[in-house]
């Protein structure tokens, strides 16, 4: 996340009350960065993140 409260944490890192607020204060902001902040809001509250933590065991675990 570039800003905010939760600034230099991952997007899938995010708790869905802080995507859910973002979302009811106007939207998320324009461009990719909303786009993705929308995706993971979207795969949160469908209460489908176990694929979010399932790439991030996947991709941590490379370096």
């Amino acid at each position: 996340m570039p800003f905010g409260k939760y600034q230099n944490q991952l997007l899938c890192d995010l708790p869905v009350y802080y995507l859910e607020w973002m979302h009811s204060r106007g939207g998320f902001p324009p461009g990719k960065l909303g786009m993705m902040l929308s995706t993971v809001f979207e795969i949160k509250t469908n209460g489908v993140d176990k694929i979010l933590r399932e790439i991030k065991a996947r991709y941590s675990r490379v370096s």
